[in-house]
């Protein structure tokens, strides 16, 4: 992957690049959004608690195509207003480390269920 932060444009205001390359050949995964939801159908208390399941159902669905957090070139994270933000960003920063894949945040109104607090959808890439 070709990671890219081009000048002329401000530096990225969080833990994201400004752009990734996927080259030609390169194993494509999109992946549904994931929400709180724990493989027995319970729903978790709070947004943190719903984040973290989101990161846990997103790891294993990469694991099942062959893939790992490291291998993500897009998130993009839905966040139910009056929720914290700042909150969700921090499970991410325990799930992806220093990876830094093209990303946005964005605030909504609620999602599909009403006790969803988080959604996260991905596309991850890799090479061969």
């Amino acid at each position: 992957m070709s990671f890219s932060d081009p000048s002329g444009v401000h530096p990225p205001l969080g833990a994201y690049r400004h752009a990734i390359a996927v080259p030609a050949g390169a194993r494509t995964l999109y992946v549904s959004g994931q929400v709180g939801v724990r493989p027995d159908g319970s729903i978790g208390r709070g947004v943190v608690d719903q984040a973290e399941q989101a990161f846990r159902n997103l790891e294993r669905v990469l694991g099942a195509n062959g893939f790992g957090f490291g291998d993500l070139v897009k998130l993009t994270t839905y966040i139910v207003q009056g929720q914290s933000g700042a909150d969700v960003l921090g499970v991410r920063r325990n799930y992806l480390g220093a990876h830094r894949p093209t990303a946005t945040a964005v605030y909504v109104t609620d999602l599909f269920a009403p006790e969803w607090l988080v959604e996260i959808e991905a596309v991850a890439a890799r090479q061969g």
